[in-house]
């Protein structure tokens, strides 16, 4: 048998995308039995580890990532599932914030190979999860965080015990599989609660917060809503991170600081900080050296990076309307520079209409793009959403994105600044087209406002 190559190894994995058919119009209620069939033919991997599981709308990558990192700090060996990649598919399985090697995931798909082949209705999601949860048991890590790639109830890691189920902030996405109510969307995500495990919530809008407050205690699972168990503050943005100070019971408050820039992770910070007094209590020893130092070594590129400068080029993913605010007042807040050129692309199946409209009031100069994988929107078809949503400025469409990035630069000049956001396929490209190493976040400040090494 030849061997297998890390090209024919991604040629493999990435075949499994088509297989199925096109993707149905409503979730796929059979994928959590699929996967744990896959797991069981594989021995389980996943529960040779215990796991923190994630789900929400918006932060759940971010509070991965702190998680992981905090954990590394600690000192153990922490594996990190997330979901999509922004330019390379390893980006997706990381043990103590590195990627795995190509020759882990090489071996890793040629060992479970035999098992697929006795396995033919497994289709991409479940793949691709399996693979990670296989690889993190043969690293032999100490702990995994895992993250849902969408929804919860019925996404394939929603098959594991987590030590603590965690929730970020609930808003509007995927509406065509999830509901199109916040209640039918925090339904779903409440689907990662299990019976007894404690759960960790962001803040969450009322209709979003009585579902999960209704499912924790059916379940009896031990809730901590961030913000009224866990009452926190959030600091003035800074380039130098975003600092945050929280209320733990029957102390003083506390300042922390993450690397992660923008109002908004002083919420996902919170979250953390509520999810590792429930790590403590699973007998995981988390000292504050490591909190501190974890929130501020934590590595997330694609989220408020910065990676150019005169003029500034700063990289976000928002794709919804909720992202799309947070995005436009964290701008408006540390960056005064203008002119400000707004460059945005999307797929077909987020809101653009609310992105757009949050976004455009920042901009004085719009490009519409789309990035060379073939589900973005032809930028010609977004006219009509961005004139929709009020925008009254010049428009270019540019399909190149190398292209659409001289462009940008060439009308921010020197003093201004260009926001590249929509489409985490367009971040991923932008960053590739720069150069930039997949997983390596750029970082603007590596001094601690604290002192912190």
């Amino acid at each position: 048998m030849k061997r297998l190559t890390y090209e024919d190894a991604l040629n493999f994995l990435y075949s499994y995308i088509d297989r199925g058919g096109k993707k149905p119009p409503q979730q796929d209620e059979a994928r959590p039995a699929r996967t744990r069939y896959l797991l069981e033919l594989m021995g389980n991997p996943h529960q040779r580890y215990p796991t923190l599981h994630i789900t929400g709308t918006k932060g759940k990558g971010s509070v991965s990532a702190m998680c992981a990192s905090i954990l590394r700090a600690a000192g153990y060996r922490v594996g990190m599932l997330t979901s999509p990649h922004l330019q390379e598919l390893r980006e997706r399985y990381q043990i103590n914030q590195a990627m795995v090697s190509e020759e882990t995931l090489t071996n890793a798909v040629a060992e479970i190979n035999p098992t697929l082949d006795r396995f033919p209705e497994a289709r991409w999601p479940e793949v691709i999860t399996s693979l990670g949860f296989y690889m993190f048991a043969q690293e032999q890590v100490d702990i995994a965080v895992v993250e849902v790639a969408y929804g919860g109830r019925l996404d394939s890691t929603n098959v594991v015990t987590p030590i603590t189920s965690i929730i970020t902030s609930i808003s509007y996405d995927h509406m065509h599989l999830l509901g199109n109510t916040l209640a039918e969307i925090a339904w779903e995500k409440s689907g990662i609660i299990k019976p007894g495990v404690p759960v960790v919530s962001a803040p969450q809008k009322d209709e979003a917060r009585l579902v999960i407050e209704k499912i924790a205690t059916e379940r009896h699972s031990p809730l901590t809503l961030v913000g009224r168990d866990l009452p926190f503050q959030a600091l003035p943005p800074s380039l130098d991170g975003q600092s945050m100070s929280v209320e733990y019971p029957n102390h003083s408050p506390k300042t922390y600081t993450t690397a992660l820039i923008g109002q908004h992770q002083a919420i996902n910070t919170a979250v953390v900080l509520g999810v590792m007094e429930r790590v403590k209590e699973a007998n995981f020893a988390i000292p504050e050296t490591a909190i501190r130092a974890g929130l501020w070594n934590v590595n997330w590129p694609g989220r408020m990076e910065i990676i150019d400068q005169n003029p500034i080029v700063l990289l976000d993913s928002a794709h919804n309307g909720e992202s799309g605010r947070w995005l436009r007042e964290n701008i408006q807040a540390m960056f005064p520079q203008r002119p400000l050129v707004l460059v945005y692309g999307s797929k077909p199946n987020k809101d653009i209409d609310s992105t757009l409209s949050e976004l455009i009031p920042m901009a004085d100069y719009l490009i519409l793009t789309r990035s060379v994988y073939p589900a973005t929107v032809d930028p010609d078809q977004l006219i009509d959403f961005a004139r929709h949503a009020g925008f009254t400025g010049p428009i270019e469409t540019i399909t190149d994105l190398a292209a659409t990035i001289e462009r940008a630069k060439q009308l921010a000049g020197p003093t201004g600044l260009v926001c590249i956001t929509g489409s985490m396929f367009i971040v991923g490209e932008v960053r590739t087209l720069y150069g930039l190493r997949p997983n390596e976040a750029v970082r603007v400040s590596n001094t601690h406002p604290t002192g912190l090494d």
